[in-house]
């Protein structure tokens, strides 16, 4: 018996969210196709030019441009940040560094941090609880 092996595709959203890029902003025939596994790989392995400039300049996704800013996504979101952003918007953003965004920069600093502490705590209780 001889087992069939099935190409492994996923939706365009998928494949955008793995490649760091904003959907909306990319070719047509991306958006409107399947992605194989192979294919994912081709373009992490050696991106089309589309993939180059999206990731250059974008629009970006907001997860992109949370670390970009160095915020989380619900930062973004207190800060009225929706939508993509471009590099231009998001380097004007750092410019002008408004004041929530220093704030949710200070909150994620903050956050790091505390799981910092927390993690040090448990490794020593763990290291504890050993001897």
């Amino acid at each position: 018996m001889t087992s069939q092996q099935n190409t492994q595709t996923m939706k365009p959203a998928t494949a955008a969210k793995k490649l760091g890029v904003y959907l909306p902003a990319t070719p047509a025939e991306f958006q409107e196709g399947v992605v194989s596994r192979a294919e994912l790989n081709e373009f992490l392995a050696n991106p089309p030019e589309w993939l180059r400039t999206l990731r250059a300049n974008g629009p970006h996704p907001r997860p992109v441009v949370a670390e970009k800013l160095g915020v989380s996504i619900a930062g973004l979101a207190r800060g009225g940040i929706t939508d993509a952003l471009t590099t231009e918007e998001i380097d004007a953003l750092k410019d002008a560094k408004p004041e929530w965004l220093e704030k949710e920069r200070a909150t994620q600093v903050e956050v790091r941090n505390e799981s910092v502490r927390i993690k040090r705590r448990d490794a020593e209780r763990a290291q504890r609880a050993e001897s």
